[in-house]
């Protein structure tokens, strides 16, 4: 009996050679390539085979998979001052739904951004300077540390030709984090973790990165889709938002509602309490006691995830996608079957998941999707966006129902903050490269704020116990193993 993947090989040449015309295209590279792929896919599914773990051990091992509970509350693994999510109570270690509520340093984060919004000014910076020092600014303490953030905004002597432009990526989040790399070789003391040291990195960090991600943009536009490469330079009297518009759009216009909508939401997702994915790798990174660009780095990898950062571009995905084969987008019973359509893997991505809704630790209400849900609804008044509006409404109170519907159960699916992110960032004409880095550039704030609690207060190497579950094998000398192909 051949091997499958040999009939594959064989089939694939004569393939080549009908196609081609002949064997003077096979050429030793091309046959290489081919054994090369054949092999790399036949010890894919060997490594599968061999890291392969049952369930059931999870469970006889006590192993909180995840680092979550069995009642799915997470496992507390850690201490912080900087941020704190309530999502729910536990009683008798039974898990019981409440209203969400976010803190930044013991804030109501609802009452931040209400005020930032009554007041009609940038709320952005003044949140950064709370998680970092702890407390809220007087007037002159946050003109002053506003003022040190202006001074940062460009980036240092022939970076951005250097470490961006000649090497682009087609993923911004990549980028970013490579570029927060090569800040390192730009830094005089880069490994010096003494307090003042890593508080100056992390302003400075801060004040990069509106540059980091609009040149990054700008740079992947130019490279892979072929736009005319157009950079603005940082304007250090600006705020975050401000620049972040100014610098993404070739020409640089954007009215003050825009910015305004733009900084509260970068208020919104500047922290989430210590132990999202991002957040908890910043403090793990830290405990080793390696330098700032290493673990802001890592922590641009985590969230570049499509299950942690990387469901905001999903949203957006899918919201596109359902207006390109839905008609009429106020037609519910259409909507409903798109919908179904996604539960049975047959539309969108085929992953069978509706994004926007659900979130790992609020089960009521994700506090930052109802304050954004009111942007929303002013950003569709003002730009005639209000059936996009509806249809995230929608979204929100209907996919529940066809949820439990579909398949026999109910759970709790509150629309979570991407929801109403993902509508926002489209109607100010964002890019959705751009949606996860803008992410990034808020929660900056709450990964320098943890990395500097780490280095403060935790003093220990994290180093969790993983139990080793394989079987003693005896040694086989190299001429007699002989395993059986599959």
């Amino acid at each position: 009996m051949f091997d499958a993947r040999v009939i594959l090989f064989i089939v694939l040449i004569i393939s080549i050679l009908v196609y081609k015309g002949g064997f003077d295209y096979m050429t030793n590279n091309n046959v290489t390539d081919l054994m090369n792929n054949l092999f790399i896919a036949e010890m894919a599914d060997l490594l599968e085979k061999n890291d392969s773990i049952p369930a059931e051990l999870y469970t006889k091992h006590n192993v909180k998979r995840g680092l979550r509970n069995s009642n799915g509350t997470g496992v507390v693994v850690g201490l912080t001052r900087v941020g704190s999510v309530v999502g729910y109570r536990v009683e008798d270690k039974e898990k019981i739904a409440v209203d969400g509520k976010l803190y930044y340093r013991g804030y109501d984060v609802e009452d931040l951004y209400n005020n930032f919004l009554e007041e009609k000014r940038f709320g952005f910076e003044e949140v950064t300077y709370l998680l970092l020092f702890g407390q809220l600014p007087t007037k002159s303490q946050l003109d002053d540390f506003t003022h040190l953030l202006g001074q940062r905004r460009d980036l240092p002597s022939g970076f951005a030709r250097d470490m961006i432009l000649v090497a682009p990526s087609s993923n911004i989040m990549n980028k970013l984090a490579r570029s927060v790399l090569a800040l390192y070789s730009y830094d005089a003391n880069p490994d010096d973790t003494s307090i003042e040291n890593v508080l100056r990195q992390s302003v400075e960090l801060i004040g990069y990165f509106p540059a980091l991600i609009a040149y990054a943009y700008q740079a992947k536009q130019s490279t892979y889709n072929n736009q005319s490469l157009i950079l603005h330079y940082p304007i250090g009297e600006l705020s975050t938002a401000e620049n972040i518009l100014r610098m993404i759009r070739p020409t640089g216009e954007f009215t003050e509602l825009e910015a305004r909508l733009l900084d509260l939401c970068l208020v919104l997702h500047a922290e989430h309490g210590g132990g999202n994915n991002s957040s908890f790798t910043t403090h793990l990174i830290s405990s080793s006691g390696t330098d700032t660009y290493s673990a802001i780095a890592a922590a641009c990898g985590s969230l570049k995830g499509p299950r942690h950062g990387g469901a905001n571009i999903e949203v957006i995905n899918m919201l596109k996608d359902l207006k390109s084969n839905v008609k009429d987008i106020t037609d519910e019973k259409a909507l409903k079957e798109y919908f179904i359509k996604i539960l049975k893997k047959e539309a969108h991505d085929k992953k069978g998941l509706i994004y926007g809704l659900g979130h790992a630790i609020y089960t009521i209400s994700d506090p930052r999707a109802k304050l954004l849900k009111g942007m929303a609804k002013q950003l569709a008044n003002h730009k005639g966006l209000q059936e996009d509006y509806a249809l995230c409404e929608f979204i929100e109170t209907k996919v529940p129902d066809i949820y439990a519907e579909f398949t026999g159960q109910r759970k709790p699916m509150p629309a979570n903050v991407d929801l109403y992110s993902g509508f926002v960032y489209m109607a100010l004409n964002i890019p959705a490269d751009i949606a996860t880095p803008l992410f990034a550039t808020a929660r900056l704030s709450g990964w320098c704020a943890h990395r500097l609690e780490e280095l403060i207060a935790g003093k220990k190497l994290m180093r969790p116990a993983y139990v080793g579950i394989q079987e003693h094998q005896k040694f086989v000398p190299l001429a007699e193993r002989n395993y059986k192909r599959k």
